[in-house]
């Protein structure tokens, strides 16, 4: 695989230098540094190891070789929007922005250069809404998904009902962390719980006046919406209050190794959601260690492979290379563009049956895409930290969230962006 590490601007002389490349490319706006680092390598490792693993294993996808040129953006909307100009030219087929600031910034731009983009389970919700968001995809599942499977899961540990309860959201202050914030005050209204809502500026190294107040009110719940090194302060600022952990539930990217392990014994029984396998039980990781790691061609030093955000980093890229796939075979060439990329996301049907054969049996909810629906099923599980083992383990099967309450707000939000920017949805007969 030709991976090439990419810095801003820098790329216009290494395009000026070489010739177009033939093969399929999928930049990586990974982030290596920084605050958020701990999260954002071992996601940007799994994502290139897949794709190495396609180039030595079977060739590429449908004989052509894939290409991951990666640019450093240290989870910076700025230096996220000059790596997507720096790196479209290359022939990107689609951009996985891992940020919600950058794909807010990146949704206007992407869609009117005809790129699609991926937010997997971030970003813009109402971009599910295929009709206006036509080159946005965010399946299997959205933050207003996460944070309806969040309070089911809260409502079944509190004996069924949340009527006179109290959750508190301890949120990243941006766009990532705001979110969920109009699905949790929706429903409220049906389960009767009271919301408080309590910012932490970003990086989040600083939380004490936080946890303070949370020890003061104590509420029944504490929802998390964090990232990078705001989880590891969060996880142990709740272990120095001693809030008890089966009840402080995370985002499915507050929930990773690098998040609870400086804690120690005192993140045992701390939750997150997830929608992907953890570990390196599938056969797909002896296929990694064959091709990718015994040559010598890992992205990183290994250490991080089956770890949360490897896996979910791999799955991206599985699910990308699944989409390219179908986009072959729809165009009746190996040789796709961007266009057919975005073709072959929305008819993207990824069963049980293909996880399988792909080595990943289990990994993840069936992930169905059409026209009108862009986020897939929904569908997460709750797993929890075992310190003893160091090991994350599912304590649920997978949860689907209540669409009954999501679809309208997904419709009500996708209708105001369309106002806002003169857009007409398209038809999807």
């Amino acid at each position: 695989m030709r991976l090439i590490n990419l810095t801003g601007l820098a790329v216009a002389g290494l395009m000026a230098a070489t010739p177009v490349m033939a093969d399929l490319v999928f930049p990586s706006l990974s982030y290596r540094t920084g605050p958020f680092a701990a999260s954002g390598t071992p996601f940007a490792d799994g994502y290139a190891d897949y794709f190495t693993l396609l180039n030595e294993r079977d060739g590429g996808i449908g004989g052509v070789k894939v290409s991951v040129p990666e640019c450093e953006t240290g989870y910076n909307t700025e230096k996220g929007v000059e790596c997507y100009e720096s790196t479209k030219g290359l022939g990107a087929l689609v951009y996985q922005p891992l940020s919600t600031g950058i794909t807010y910034q990146l949704i206007p731009k992407a869609s009117a250069d005809g790129i699609p983009i991926h937010s997997m389970g971030y970003g813009r919700t109402s971009a599910a809404n295929g009709k206006v968001f036509e080159w946005v995809f965010n399946y299997p599942g959205t933050y207003w998904d996460a944070a309806s499977i969040m309070v089911q899961h809260a409502k079944d540990q509190a004996g069924g009902s949340l009527e006179g309860k109290t959750i508190a959201l301890l949120y990243h202050n941006s766009a990532y962390g705001k979110e969920p914030i109009r699905t949790l005050e929706e429903i409220a209204k049906n389960e009767g719980y009271s919301l408080t809502l309590i910012p932490v500026d970003s990086p989040g190294q600083e939380q004490k006046s936080q946890w303070l107040q949370i020890r003061r009110e104590r509420p029944d719940f504490v929802l998390f919406w964090g990232w990078g090194v705001m989880n590891q302060v969060a996880v142990q600022e709740a272990a120095n209050i001693r809030y008890p952990m089966e009840n402080f539930i995370g985002v499915w990217w507050s929930g990773a190794e690098p998040d609870v392990l400086p804690a120690g014994d005192g993140a045992d029984g701390y939750k997150s959601v997830n929608f992907t396998g953890v570990g390196t039980g599938f056969p797909i990781f002896d296929d990694i260690q064959t091709h990718v790691v015994d040559k010598g061609l890992a992205a990183g030093d290994g250490s991080s492979i089956g770890q949360v955000q490897y896996n979910r980093g791999l799955y991206a890229a599985m699910l990308a290379a699944e989409a390219a796939l179908k986009a072959q075979e729809i165009h009746g060439t190996a040789e796709i563009d961007a266009a057919m990329m975005r073709d072959g996301m929305e008819a993207l049907d990824v069963t049980a049956a293909r996880m399988e054969e792909l080595g990943l049996p289990g990994f993840a909810p069936e992930v169905s895409v059409t026209c009108e629906q862009h986020s897939g099923p929904g569908i997460a599980l709750v797993q929890q930290w075992n310190a003893g083992e160091q090991k994350w383990e599912p304590v649920t099967d997978f949860i689907a969230a209540d669409r009954s309450v999501i679809e309208p707000l997904v419709a009500e939000d996708s209708a105001a962006y369309a106002a806002e920017n003169g857009l007409e949805e398209r038809s999807c007969e």
